[in-house]
């Protein structure tokens, strides 16, 4: 960070430091990656991790939204990632990529979630889901693209869980397959052949889907 002569003490026979009062000041927080900002938290800069929430609640509620199909659970299993990152900071690496650690979290979190509460995900909202298929409906078209989201959702509630976790990871989340794969805890080749596997099982079902509307 640079400051202004005038807020800098030095001995007098020091070097001389030229006034730059006029470059832009930002805050140490705004200056620090995400991973800084964890490491920070892990060595006891508690107040660090509500940077973290604010940068990263949203895409991870949406992630969470479409993976439990609940709103309300959806916010419930956010904010216990959240405390489990508390919680379990000091297991975070130096060599880590938060934002695997932190999906890596979720999906625990979900799991415990389903378990505890013995219900398999929910069908996700069409209002929920994003764009997915890589030649997109005419955007001017309301109507069809309402029906086309209707039926990838139709088509990504009936996936296992598995296949529309590392979809949503990959397609919405836009994670790469080396981040996936701390995720999954599977080499980056598995990764990809499972991403693979699932897109081909949701356009699958999404093209019966189709035929089945246009019949």
């Amino acid at each position: 960070m640079i400051a202004a002569t005038s807020e800098i003490h030095v001995p007098s026979q020091s070097f001389v430091v030229k006034d730059r009062a006029a470059a832009p000041v930002d805050s140490p927080t705004e200056q620090r990656s995400d991973h800084a900002l964890m490491l920070a938290v892990r060595d006891g800069e508690l107040d660090a991790l509500g940077e973290l929430f604010e940068r990263h609640h949203g895409p991870l509620f949406g992630f969470l939204v479409k993976l439990t199909g609940q709103r309300t659970a959806a916010e419930d299993v956010a904010q216990t990632v959240f405390q489990r990152m508390l919680k379990y900071r000091h297991t975070y690496r130096d060599d880590g990529s938060f934002t695997a650690w932190m999906y890596h979290l979720a999906r625990r979190c979900a799991a415990d979630h389903f378990r505890k509460t013995n219900a398999a995900p929910h069908a996700t909202d069409p209002v929920d889901l994003q764009d997915f298929a890589d030649d997109a409906p005419d955007a001017g078209d309301h109507a069809t693209v309402r029906d086309d989201h209707a039926l990838l959702h139709t088509a990504l509630s009936r996936l296992d869980r598995d296949d529309r976790e590392v979809l949503l990871l990959a397609r919405f989340q836009e994670l790469s397959f080396a981040e996936i794969s701390g995720i999954l805890e599977c080499s980056v080749g598995a990764a990809k052949v499972r991403a693979h596997r699932a897109l081909h099982e949701l356009r699958n079902v999404y093209f019966q889907l189709q035929q089945q509307r246009s019949n």
